[in-house]
């Protein structure tokens, strides 16, 4: 059977996408920023809610490498970090729509060191001593249209006895009304890390021989994730072709005293993520800080690394697969511009953030190779939680979509842990009390 001109197009487009054959997430990819963790992107998600349909879910994640049982002091957002879901309604790389959140820390007595002094029980519970509140604010070309809140992020799995039946006593998801009356749904809290791959990647290519793979290095790790829910028909202006993207900003001065810590200032944009791996593998180490605090329409000034990428010329050089000529326009399109026919808007301006076509519907079975399966509601249309994009970009760098059969891969198919199939889609957070990290034979159940 003919396939259609659009997914002919991708795929060629795909080709190209994958000399990333390591496509770890955004943890740690900056110099600056890596010593920022809290203001630190991991993932960004859009997609068409599955159970949903007439909403899309948009996830952005922080925090990386969250140990469960790091306390007393267990993890939370930032205080004085502005965060940010953008999006882009006419492809001009501007943001129309914005989604605010502000985190406010809260301590019932602070004459303890405990993060629980009982079981937590629900979101407000009096043993819950260490908490944060947060408000949601939409913002429409510069013009703020409404704020819900404030609501209570949902409290870190600390362990059985502080957090007994964790995710049976709330959910942490709220509901707020827009102003043009539709609902929405809200969620903000600690969640397992919901990317999965080898991270060893970055210990030259796999080992130099693709020896080092197979294990979920993100395993066991949570994160600090929010996660909007909004319906489809807010978002989209004419065209269904909406662009998404997150930010991260801090106040301009930091001032610190013995014990204390005060900002002021305007913001000062220090982390950003639409299109996974970008600043990794693309953007050299002299300029990732740069990207960080850049804007998508600005994004000519880095054209040069997208049309003559490093990364193929690594790849010929360790495992001897010839670079495709340069200028790479194809990367142009799946980067700056999306793939004709499917997420590209009309009138696009070349600017880097994942791009969904609203107005294709979920598929009940996703296929965790998306676009390369022919499941063209996977990425690069949007991002899914389930796109498996390391074994994407492996099976098209050896050959695939010229007829190379292969089953190549880091060999992690999957999330260490099930997505939850409603609202927030992330899972759980893994549990302080689980000693599997310290007792691999340990079950790593929550």
């Amino acid at each position: 059977m003919r396939r259609p001109l659009y997914f002919v197009t991708l795929m060629v487009l795909l080709l190209g996408y994958a000399i990333m054959p390591g496509r770890a997430s955004s943890h740690r990819e900056a110099p600056l920023i890596s010593n920022d963790p809290q203001a630190d992107h991991t993932d960004v998600y859009a997609f068409v809610s599955p159970d949903a349909p007439d909403t899309v879910t948009m996830i952005a994640s922080f925090n990386p490498f969250e140990d469960p049982a790091g306390g007393p002091n267990f993890f939370r957002f930032g205080d004085s970090v502005l965060y940010e879901i953008k999006i882009d309604n006419n492809g001009d790389g501007v943001e129309d729509i914005t989604y605010q959140f502000r985190f406010t820390s809260q301590v019932l007595n602070p004459n303890t060191f405990l993060y629980a002094t009982g079981p937590i029980t629900s979101l407000d519970a009096a043993t819950r001593n260490m908490y944060q509140t947060y408000t949601v604010t939409r913002i429409e070309s510069g013009r703020t249209v409404f704020t819900a809140g404030p609501m209570r992020t949902m409290y870190d799995n600390v362990g059985p006895a502080s957090t007994p039946n964790y995710g049976g006593n709330g959910s942490g998801i709220y509901e707020f009304r827009q102003a043009d009356g539709g609902v929405g749904r809200v969620f903000a809290g600690q969640t397992d890390d919901p990317f999965f791959l080898d991270l060893r990647v970055f210990d030259l290519l796999y080992g130099g021989n693709l020896s080092e793979a197979g294990t979920d290095t993100l395993a066991g790790f949570n994160v600090h994730s929010i996660a909007i829910q909004v319906p489809k028909n807010s978002l989209k202006a004419g065209s269904p072709i909406i662009g998404v993207w997150s930010t991260a900003s801090r106040p301009a001065t930091t001032t610190r005293a013995a014990g204390t810590e005060s900002s002021t200032g305007n913001f000062v944009q220090v982390s950003r993520l639409g299109m996974p791996l970008v600043n990794e593998v693309v953007i050299p180490v002299g300029q990732k800080d740069k990207w960080n605090g850049s804007i998508p329409s600005a994004d000519g000034q880095f054209l040069s690394y997208v049309t003559d990428p490093e990364l193929p010329k690594l790849l010929q050089l360790v495992y001897g697969i010839p670079a495709p000529s340069t200028p790479r326009n194809d990367l142009v399109q799946v980067f700056l511009t999306g793939v004709p026919g499917l997420n590209q808007p009309a009138g696009v301006k070349a600017a880097e953030m994942l791009r969904l076509n609203t107005d294709i519907l979920p598929t009940a079975s996703p296929a965790r190779l998306g676009a390369l399966a022919a499941d063209i509601q996977g990425f690069p249309n949007g991002r899914r939680l389930t796109d498996d994009v390391v074994d994407i970009a492996l099976q098209v760098t050896v050959g695939a979509l010229g007829g190379v059969k292969t089953s190549l891969g880091d060999g992690v198919d999957r999330n260490d842990v099930a997505f939850r199939t409603t609202f927030p889609y992330l899972a759980f957070p893994h549990s302080g009390g689980n000693a599997w990290k310290l007792n691999p034979n340990t079950p790593r159940g929550h």
